[in-house]
């Protein structure tokens, strides 16, 4: 049953869109609808060779797909500076970028080539920098951004103590807090640009539970097998149980980056039991996600440790 959820995807035709994560899992299913729907999309990768794998599975479905493979590593602000030079470059506006990769709990904590712990600098810290980097062609694109968080965003908290998780490193809250932190960004991008007129309507989406690679073995982050978790959601969600598939788990983000109707300031997620699978629909904030004075120091402090100055709020 899972597998017959669907959504209509508007047309994208003369729009561009940037999909991070976009070489496996929700990602490249969330490049190949966009495709599909006439956008140019940007793949941008941290892996050339996974890339291109990408780009090859896309054409075969979507023959006359518009891509363009770039490097980026999420985990680097040089990096994302660089990516953003590209872009900028190319001078051709964006009209969706959908924040959507991520990793999620290496076994001991690890840092990013800036020294931020790993899940903080990359799923957060890096999707920062990025929409710093691609501000003016997001303004000119009069763009959506949406930012995919995660179930693990409706508990825990940001320890603001310890945001390197340097006195203790605990995978799961340092997931969960990479993603609030995330949503929190996300939120309060669209509250400054409706305070400033940029003309950039911002949203969330989580995915639900499906069987992606976030809790398989990925031995470059210290996971040298997969997780038992990673084993029953792939046995539930092959029998259509509870849970999603990466073909449905993408839709809340395609539904929030591309729904005449998906607003700014709003989540979209699965609308199931548990929200953790079904089709997807607009849902209530999580409770970490409400505190709009939070968001404004989440800005703020993320701001600092990228160097990425957006234009201030006019408040």
């Amino acid at each position: 049953m899972a597998r017959s959820i669907d959504i209509d995807i508007p047309p994208l035709r003369g729009r561009r869109a940037v999909v991070t994560g976009a070489s496996d899992g929700m990602g490249v299913v969330i490049a190949e609808r966009l495709a599909g729907a006439g956008a140019e999309v940007v793949l941008p990768v941290r892996d050339r060779a996974k890339g291109e794998a990408a780009v090859q599975r896309i054409r075969s479905r979507v023959p006359d797909a518009a891509l363009v493979l770039r490097d980026l590593d999420l985990a680097s602000l040089e990096s994302v500076a660089a990516f953003g030079d590209r872009m900028r470059a190319d001078g051709d506006p964006v009209h969706v970028l959908v924040n959507n990769a991520g990793l999620m709990t290496p076994p001991e904590r690890r840092t990013t080539a800036d020294g931020f712990e790993l899940q903080w600098g990359t799923n957060h810290l890096g999707h920062v920098a990025l929409v710093g980097a691609l501000f003016p062609l997001l303004q000119e694109g009069r763009a959506r951004v949406t930012s995919q968080v995660s179930v693990a965003a409706r508990s825990g908290s940001i320890d603001w103590d310890d945001l390197g998780s340097e006195r203790s490193y605990r995978a799961q809250r340092a997931y969960s807090a990479s993603k609030i932190a995330l949503g929190l960004f996300g939120l309060e991008l669209d509250r400054r640009s409706t305070a400033n007129a940029w003309g950039i309507v911002s949203n969330l989406s989580h995915p639900g539970v499906a069987p992606t690679n976030l809790l398989a073995a990925q031995p470059g982050y210290g996971r040298s097998s997969d997780t038992g978790a990673v084993r029953v959601i792939r046995w539930l969600s092959a029998r259509g149980v509870l849970l999603g598939t990466p073909e449905t788990a993408a839709l809340p983000a395609l539904l929030a980056a591309t729904a005449p109707d998906s607003a700014g300031g709003r989540m979209y997620g699965p609308s199931g039991p548990g929200h953790l699978g079904g089709a997807p629909a607009e849902q209530a904030l999580y409770a970490p996600l409400r505190d709009a004075a939070e968001a404004a120091r989440v800005w703020e402090v993320s701001e600092q440790q990228t160097g990425i100055a957006l234009p201030a709020a006019q408040r």
